[in-house]
């Protein structure tokens, strides 16, 4: 029996995926694997017990992955799962960046008492005109689920789209539409483009990424759109931007003392991935992500641990987490065959300074066994995935 602990409410239909082999409990310390959303985990304490968090959304800076990772914890997310309700937002930003709706529902609001609204309107909704999207340049940095996906629509809408990804994913490039201008330097995105729009991760070498600099070498009028992370963008340089009349609009999902309630920033309260639509496919693609963990040994989407996968289990098997160091599968092979091992299949997969190998055997694991593994240097961590035959 395995058991889960949400320590956030998740979407009913991704909990249904959990069959009659897995148990609800109410203390975390009980818990094989965890389920979160945005419950803060930086200074939570771990039981030996634990085996795996699953993160139902992309961002994971609520967990403390290094922590974790020494631990031999694995740690999910699920990219890509929110995507669309992050792209459909992205367009709504862009509207209504270009067009001043905002601006002029609330002056329809303040005027509603006055019984001439009709006829004052004609005069007055000069003041709330802008511009359309169609034939505009939009640049996005960062191609993953998210951007392609905006980069894909944008350009159905007619705009001219440039992306900039240096790390563009073979999968990522297959669905990217051909008429996107990809760009090696996101100097073009910054020179060319009416509107950016950043979908990057939050990393040190993209924290503030939108700076004074970069400001400066943008074309007069742009708006920049920023829905992923409130650290891509130095707020103090926008606000200076906008004052300058350089930054027509900032649009971002990060509400903050900074820039809640300055002219030029719609501040949205962090609802680009807050559909009905999103909060089910993040909790199923989670759910499922645990379940092929706990049940097969397989990593698929953890951002601490090598993606590894060996398939559904059928025969005994074990999964050994441990340091990326030389000589660690020969040492297994030897403890296996002094054992009188047979290996059926095995698979090793490296991420920096970690690395998880699954192997399949032809006989039950023993307790001996996994002790032998446990006591080699550098392994973190012995599973036994299935015992038995």
């Amino acid at each position: 029996m395995y058991k889960y602990k949400c320590l956030n409410p998740i979407a009913k239909i991704g909990l249904n995926n959990f069959n009659d082999l897995y148990e609800a409990v109410d203390n975390v310390d009980d818990a094989d694997g965890i389920l979160v959303r945005s419950a803060n985990m930086l200074e939570m304490e771990f039981s030996d017990k634990l085996l795996a968090i699953a993160r139902a959304g992309a961002g994971v800076n609520n967990i403390p992955l290094d922590r974790c990772a020494e631990q031999g914890i694995a740690v999910f997310n699920t990219p890509g799962a929110n995507a669309n309700g992050v792209k459909e937002m992205v367009l709504a930003a862009m509207l209504i960046a270009s067009r001043d709706i905002i601006g002029g529902t609330e002056w329809v609001k303040a005027n509603a008492g006055d019984p001439d609204i009709a006829k004052i309107t004609e005069k007055s909704k000069k003041k709330f005109a802008g511009t359309e999207i169609f034939g505009k340049k939009l640049g996005i940095i960062g191609l993953g689920a998210i951007g392609v996906r905006v980069a894909n629509a944008a350009r159905q809408l007619g705009m001219e789209v440039y992306g900039y990804d240096p790390y563009l994913s073979i999968d990522a490039a297959w669905r990217l539409s051909s008429d996107v201008k990809h760009v090696t330097n996101v100097d073009d995105i910054y020179s060319k483009c009416d509107i950016i729009t950043i979908h990057v991760p939050a990393l040190d070498s993209t924290k503030g990424m939108i700076n004074a600099d970069a400001i400066a070498k943008m074309k007069k009028g742009v708006i920049i759109i920023n829905l992923a992370r409130d650290i891509l963008c130095n707020e103090v340089d926008i606000l200076a931007g906008i004052n300058a009349g350089k930054i027509r609009k900032y649009v971002t999902d990060f509400p903050n003392p900074t820039i809640a309630g300055h002219d030029g920033c719609i501040v949205i309260p962090h609802l680009g991935a807050s559909t009905e639509e999103s909060e089910d496919n993040c909790a199923v693609k989670a759910v499922l992500e645990l379940k092929d963990f706990l049940e097969n040994g397989n990593i698929n989407n953890s951002v601490n641990f090598p993606n590894c996968d060996m398939g559904v289990c059928h025969s005994p098997r074990i999964a050994i987490y441990h340091k990326n160091v030389a000589n660690m599968i020969s040492q297994f092979t030897t403890v296996l065959g002094e054992s009188g091992y047979n290996i059926s299949d095995m698979t090793n997969k490296s991420r920096g300074d970690y690395a998880y190998t699954i192997i399949d055997l032809e006989d039950k694991v023993t307790d001996a066994l996994v002790k032998k593994i446990s006591k080699i240097d550098n392994v973190i961590r012995v599973r036994v995935v299935r015992k038995d035959v």
